[in-house]
């Protein structure tokens, strides 16, 4: 095996990078069915597809001890079996999709992480070989998504159903224009409906000029975040007139709503730093909840401006 290029786009031009998808492979049926989902939405996007396995850097090296020397080459030999599977699994899904497979020195959440810099989206599985039985999302998948600057997607290992429809949590607190844009791209390329929910609860106070009453009228707050998400929705039903919209208000815990939205759903879409959310921290308790518990695939989309700070 040849030793791969260092860093994330070692001669490789930046727009090229930005037309790929990359997933991450390990050989556990959790990554299997991230490939099978990456190389649909390759498909749909037109996009191709790159498999990406992390191996130890020491497998690099030259062993003195032949006793070391077959267990490198067993091991090289295995990563190279995990990657001919997962472009197996990738062209079954979809033979038309550009797929290529690569081994890269590292860890596998850095490894990840320095490709997602100039790609348009990662796709990762919800757990990884080696995680406990216990566990519900993978250390690495979890590093990922709260620190990537790309949409991430996360393939639980559920029975796939199609349902025709894409659903995105909407926060009023903070712009919600990168999720919902992909939320709508999304729906349209998969010409489905598109569930926009907004949850809400007492109104709170964020800053100067925005103290609310202690005494609050459910009716009245129902209405005028009804108004809002409206205006919200607005641009994007005219740039998306295909998609066809259905809003919902609900009043209540937002993990807990949009785990229920998710499970008539073929796809949940979440902003990162909901409402309270730290500047450091990208994924909220929200969206950290429904990447353990959600009942379909989910999509973390940062904001442009988390995406131009991490990609500094």
């Amino acid at each position: 095996m040849t030793k791969p290029r260092c860093g994330s786009a070692c001669g490789v031009e930046r727009e090229q990078m930005m037309n790929e998808i990359v997933v991450g492979a390990d050989g556990s049926d959790h990554s299997l069915r991230a490939v099978e989902w990456a190389s649909d939405e390759a498909a749909r996007r037109g996009l191709s597809l790159r498999i990406l396995y992390a191996e130890a850097p020491w497998l690099y090296d030259v062993p003195v001890d032949p006793r070391l020397g077959a267990v490198r080459k067993w091991l090289l030999t295995g990563g190279r079996e995990i990657l001919d599977q997962a472009v197996a699994t990738a062209h079954e899904c979809d033979p038309e999709v550009d797929v290529r497979a690569e081994a890269v020195p590292g860890p596998a959440s850095r490894v990840l992480l320095e490709t997602a810099r100039d790609v348009a989206m990662v796709v990762l599985g919800g757990r990884g070989a080696g995680t406990l039985a216990g566990l519900l999302l993978g250390s690495t998948t979890l590093q990922v998504v709260t620190h990537t600057p790309v949409p991430a997607v996360v393939v639980r290992d559920l029975e796939p159903a199609v349902r025709r429809e894409v659903a995105v949590g909407v926060d009023g607190a903070e712009p919600s224009g990168a999720a919902l844009g992909f939320a709508f791209e999304e729906a349209s390329l998969r010409k489905a409906r598109l569930r926009a929910v907004h949850v809400w609860s007492h109104p709170a106070s964020y800053g100067p000029g925005t103290m609310q009453p202690i005494v609050y009228e459910a009716q009245i707050g129902a209405e005028q975040e009804s108004r809002s998400l409206e205006e919200t929705l607005a641009v994007w039903r005219e740039k998306y007139p295909d998609v066809e919209v259905l809003s919902e208000i609900v009043q209540g815990r937002p993990a807990r709503v949009l785990g229920g939205v998710s499970a008539r759903a073929d796809l949940l879409v979440v902003g990162t730093r909901g409402r309270g959310g730290f500047a450091g921290l990208l994924l909220g308790s929200v969206g950290h909840t429904l990447l353990h518990h959600a009942h379909c695939p989910v999509a973390v989309v940062p904001s442009a401006d988390v995406r131009q700070d991490l990609r500094l």
